[in-house]
């Protein structure tokens, strides 16, 4: 029987453990149930399982394996998103119409007059009905330079116009402006660029709009570095999530770290710990990294599990100083002789040491508050660390029971647990201190429910135990309580990758950062990314920096203490 057949036999037969009177007879059904949800799970993972081993054999023999056909999203259980559970289905809000018109700017306005011939003589004038057509002009403007040339045989020099200080090279700020919108704001692929400016004759290599794409681009390089300082201090939380790059057929990985006012890309070899805290502290080549050896790198130390012997040897050694980074790679080798044993032991080492520098740094902003998922390269880096519900909420929906009481169950325990969520969304609007103690006595109450359900209780048991994570928005009301700014920044990205598969040279790879972080911010605050980028490829400077922007914003801070 398969997992439908065996629901649909469960089902007619209609078995519900806490409605039988005999305690001992109720406990066996449990226990038959949780092993027909056992042995299913176990026949799917075997069945998943056979099928590589098929797939395998098949390449060996020279033949096609299984064709990769993904699922439907239509089918149960198949889509984890909790988008709509999430909305609150109390509040049923009427879509508006967006009133674009009023943003429109109008360039030239021409008159449908009537043709008097058809006006009988009574008619009058009464005015004009207005009709708004959007209407884009792409051509040419290509310019001949005639610089002047003067000689003075008194002096022997020569005397020459200059160019615009705008222009440099063979193309004009237009055209680069709109490869790199082109490339980085609207997704196009450099061949397809090349088609598009072939069909308005302008003359242009594949290596030129390469080079206009990845090269002299120091200026946007600073104005992302001070997009993210100004980030970094509009608010006192930051969220973070990652996404997989390729570099030269390499794997990589993007951080993508943001608040409301921006988003900021980072590419790197590693998502390790080390590499996040890099970039946290605004040195995401780790070329200027410190470690200090204070009493939060000891106890941190101890919480990684490391002896108390080698801390005891590394208090009487380094207690009390800052190292850098070669002093730190001579200290490890004292301790480690063997360079192939203690490689986890020195990366706990070298974790521990760099977070109590960073957190005793003062010529960089700290991130107070840190909201992302549950991954461990996220953990111990700042103080306080929030957990995003919409990654809790999804590891529910994974569960697959195949017993209808445990569906049941689990049906009922995730509307409760949506409900609370939704209390929690409202936190910000009617926050008080009352609430906030009323609201962390609910929780206890919800995560120490037991279901009957082995695999559901001990989702919920996991829950519990990240209860200050979870509810870190009673201590920060301005937090939001899921990830999807940085998963939709991480989604830029991945749809970046799909056009182009990846970056070949370390310019491109700078340069795919800086302007995906440059657009994103820029569209965050309502700036044209294109107009943006040409004003400053141009050297007009006319428009506000996005950083000055961003510091224009703040967020007030509330905190409240929940014990």
């Amino acid at each position: 029987m398969n997992r439908s057949q065996i629901t649909e036999a469960l089902k007619a037969l209609n078995i519900r453990p806490d409605e039988i009177a005999d305690e001992r007879l109720a406990e066996v059904i449990r226990i038959l149930f949780q092993l027909i949800e056992d042995l299913s799970e176990e026949n799917e993972k075997l069945k998943a399982e056979n099928q590589k081993l098929r797939d395998a054999i098949n390449l060996l023999k020279g033949e096609q394996t299984r064709p990769d056909i993904k699922p439907s999203r239509k089918k149960p259980n198949e889509d984890i998103s909790s988008e709509e559970e999430r909305k609150n289905k109390n509040i049923l809000k009427k879509k508006k119409s967006k009133a674009k018109k009023h943003k429109i700017k109008i360039d030239r306005v021409e008159v449908c007059k009537v043709d008097q011939n058809i006006l009988p003589d009574d008619a009058e004038f009464k005015g004009y009905q207005d009709v708004v057509v959007q209407e884009i002009i792409i051509k040419t403007d290509n310019v001949k330079y005639m610089k002047e040339i003067y000689y003075s045989p008194s002096q022997n020099k020569t005397y020459m116009g200059k160019l615009p200080p705008e222009v440099k090279g063979d193309f004009g700020p237009g055209v680069k402006s709109m490869v790199c919108t082109l490339k980085h704001v609207a997704n196009v692929s450099e061949p397809k660029i090349h088609e598009f400016l072939d069909n308005f004759r302008i003359f242009i290599s594949p290596a030129s709009i390469s080079r206009i794409i990845t090269k002299n681009n120091e200026l946007f390089h600073q104005e992302k570095a001070d997009i993210f300082l100004a980030g970094l201090l509009s608010t006192d939380y930051q969220q973070i999530d990652d996404t997989s790059s390729r570099v030269r057929g390499q794997n990589y990985y993007t951080q993508i770290v943001c608040n409301p006012y921006y988003t900021a890309y980072f590419t790197a070899p590693h998502k390790d710990r080390l590499t996040v805290l890099d970039i946290l502290r605004g040195d995401p080549d780790g070329k200027a990294r410190s470690y200090l050896f204070n009493e939060e790198a000891f106890e941190l130390l101890e919480r990684f599990g490391l002896s108390k012997k080698l801390i005891s040897q590394l208090r009487e050694w380094v207690s009390g100083k800052i190292l850098n980074e070669v002093q730190m790679q001579q200290l490890l080798e004292a301790i480690f002789p063997d360079p192939g044993k203690g490689k986890i032991r020195r990366t706990r080492i070298l974790e521990a040491a760099a977070i109590a520098a960073y957190h005793q740094q003062t010529d960089f902003p700290i991130v107070e508050v840190l909201l992302s998922d549950d991954a461990p390269q996220y953990k111990l880096l700042i103080y306080w660390q929030a957990l995003c519900w919409g990654h809790d909420g999804r590891n529910y929906k994974k569960l697959r029971p195949v017993v209808p009481v445990h569906r049941e169950k689990l049906d009922e325990f995730r509307g409760k647990y949506w409900d609370y969520y939704r209390k929690l969304s409202e936190f910000w609007e009617n926050s008080s201190q009352e609430e906030a103690e009323a609201l962390s006595a609910e929780f206890d109450q919800l995560f120490s429910t037991k279901t009957g359900y082995p695999a559901l209780d001990e989702r919920i048991a996991k829950s519990n135990a990240k209860k200050l994570e979870l509810l870190m928005v009673l201590k920060h009301p301005e937090l939001p309580l899921h990830n999807n700014d940085a998963e939709l920044g991480a989604r830029a990205q991945v749809r970046k990758r799909d056009v182009s598969l990846h970056t070949m040279t370390e310019d491109g790879t700078k340069a795919n950062d800086t302007f995906l972080t440059i657009g994103q911010t820029a569209k965050k605050l309502g700036v044209s990314a294109y107009e943006y980028i040409y004003d400053r490829i141009s050297k007009r400077f006319r428009l506000y920096s996005l950083a000055e922007l961003i510091r224009a914003k703040r967020i007030p801070e509330k905190v409240y203490d929940t014990g």
